[in-house]
């Protein structure tokens, strides 16, 4: 189905969503939106909700699979204005957000679908699941001049690191919440905004009354913020991203600066949860 715009979808849509976890893919250009909306079918997404332009392009199969909401993500304070207010209409169901050409890998993904991963996570008492955005980016780019290529897909194996977050106006630690930095956005920092450059998300949670997300991927209740419970570490995933890659392959002040992201710490992506496993970076906490 489609709708012209998320009043019109939260009139007549959300009566339409079957019980699950519920995936909302933000749509900012073009690139790879069939590939995003297959890989996150697979992941046994209940719900699929798709938010960009008019000029979206979806393959005709996929479309009785999900729901289409028209949304201008270029507009000032598009996260907020698309994801809080699904937050407000959707209390007590596990919501899930990315961008095109991103991607969700949590532990043993090819063999557990994403309504088991929120049931242990329910189980534990958390109602939010810090991922991390790994910056994936083809090999060559004189072939692959935007950066992407799901076949060429790289990634860094070393590089990532932590920052005890603080509260701004005491700079008092916040409680298990870091600032995590890495991958393209650490080795092209000087073209990244300051406010850009960390790779934590908190891309799946359950919607509560009173949540809202703010533009840098956090909540204002706090403990959504944590990436773990008090007496034990929690499961952990990663959204792997080519958005960064588009992004300084995009930019003028960047583009003509970079002849490629290969490195000797690049390793090929091998589109398995259980590299990244091996690699650290993310975890499965107590589910085994």
């Amino acid at each position: 189905m489609n709708f012209a715009n998320i009043a019109d979808f939260l009139a007549h849509g959300v009566s339409a969503l079957v019980p699950g976890p519920i995936a909302i893919l933000l749509m900012e250009d073009l690139s790879e939106t069939n590939s995003t909306i297959r890989h996150h079918q697979k992941l046994g997404f209940a719900n699929i909700l798709v938010f960009g332009p008019d000029s979206l392009k979806i393959s005709a199969e996929l479309h009785p699979q999900i729901q289409v909401i028209t949304c201008d993500l270029t507009a000032d304070d598009a996260l907020e204005n698309t994801i809080n207010p699904l937050i407000e209409a959707l209390p007590e169901t596990w919501l899930y957000y990315c961008y095109n050409a991103e991607y969700l890998f949590y532990p043993f993904c090819e063999s557990r679908s994403i309504g088991e991963l929120v049931a242990f996570a329910t189980e534990e008492r958390r109602a939010s699941i810090l991922t991390y955005v790994i910056d994936l980016y083809a090999d060559d780019l004189a072939i692959f001049e935007d950066g992407v290529s799901l076949k060429q897909a790289h990634l860094d194996q070393s590089g990532y690191y932590a920052q005890t977050r603080s509260n701004g106006e005491y700079s008092t630690p916040l409680e298990r919440q870091f600032d995590i930095f890495g991958g393209l956005r650490w080795r092209y920092e000087e073209h990244v905004p300051s406010y850009a450059r960390k790779i934590d998300r908190i891309g799946l949670f359950c919607a509560e009354p009173g949540l809202k997300i703010r533009a840098n991927h956090t909540f204002n209740i706090e403990e959504f913020n944590t990436y773990a419970c008090p007496w034990h570490n929690n499961v952990t995933a990663d959204i792997c991203s080519f958005r960064a890659a588009k992004s300084l392959k995009s930019n003028p002040g960047s583009s003509f600066e970079i002849d490629s992201f290969y490195w000797h710490n690049s390793r090929k992506f091998a589109w398995h949860s259980q590299q990244l496993l091996e690699l650290g970076l993310m975890e499965p906490g107590q589910w085994f």
